[in-house]
């Protein structure tokens, strides 16, 4: 179950659910991941709704690395997100959220 407080999110993949957290080392990843801009020019697109299946996935990917996943990047083409595309758009945004919140204004 994921620790709102600790910054995790909940994801349901394959009917199995896995917790995301954002860490240092999985930052440092969704940077190097991005293919043009930067942290806050991601949280921007999430903010105005202006965000890619690009960034989605790719937020993802990080979440789970740092909730200590070990798949690859190419395993998540063929997953089955439960909720589907809305959902794990949802889930990405809380992630981001919840990486830069200050404890006490954690949302549910």
């Amino acid at each position: 179950m994921a620790n709102p407080w600790a910054g995790e999110v909940e994801l349901v993949i394959d009917g199995r659910p896995h917790v995301l957290k954002l860490t240092l080392g999985a930052l440092a990843e969704l940077e190097d991941g991005l293919k043009s801009g930067t942290l806050v020019e991601l949280v921007e697109r999430f903010e105005t709704g202006a965000f890619s299946s690009r960034d989605v996935l790719t937020l993802i990917l990080a979440g789970l690395r740092g909730g200590g996943w070990r798949g690859h990047a190419d395993a998540l083409v063929s997953v089955d997100i439960e909720g589907g595309a809305l959902h794990a758009a949802k889930v990405a945004a809380e992630l981001l959220a919840r990486a830069f919140v200050v404890p006490g204004e954690v949302s549910s």
